[in-house]
């Protein structure tokens, strides 16, 4: 079944608030399998202050948290009431390519695939796009815990 979850649902999933919650929406999320979450980039985002002044660029380091993000709010939907009081760490990246800027005024849309699990540790195929042109992509582990 697809979901869509809204930043209410999301700040119920997730442990992290303004200014490191970085996805604004899930648009689909497929239980167990797959998400698509939303970030809104705009010009007030306080990375931009000193990334960079005169050419504003979303750091790819922040691209790939909010691959994470989408990626821990795919396992917490997944195991639904059983996530309670679990938070989801990110374990690692691979492969991880940066191939267009982010800019303000751009749509992010992060999709995740969970390429497999085993018990509590997830490893998904991520990318991140701006209109249907993929800006990043990487591979990332991450485990659900206590």
């Amino acid at each position: 079944m697809t979901k869509i979850l809204n930043i209410e649902s999301i700040l119920e999933m997730m442990p992290h608030r303004y200014p490191f919650l970085l996805i604004d929406r899930l648009l689909k999320v497929e239980k167990d399998e797959f998400a698509i979450g939303l970030k809104n980039v705009t010009i007030n985002e306080p990375f931009f202050l000193g990334h960079f002044p005169k050419q504003k660029v979303m750091p790819g380091v922040l691209i790939v948290e909010c691959m994470a993000q989408t990626s821990g709010a795919l396992v917490v939907s997944s195991f639904g009431e059983k996530a309670k009081g679990k938070l989801v760490y990110f374990m690692s990246i691979e492969k991880a390519r940066f191939r267009k800027l982010v800019t303000p005024g751009d749509q992010l849309l992060i999709e995740v695939r969970k390429k497999h699990a085993r018990r509590s540790v997830w490893k998904f195929d991520c990318c991140a796009k701006v209109d249907d042109e993929i800006v990043s992509d990487a591979s990332i582990t991450a485990m659900i815990v206590d």
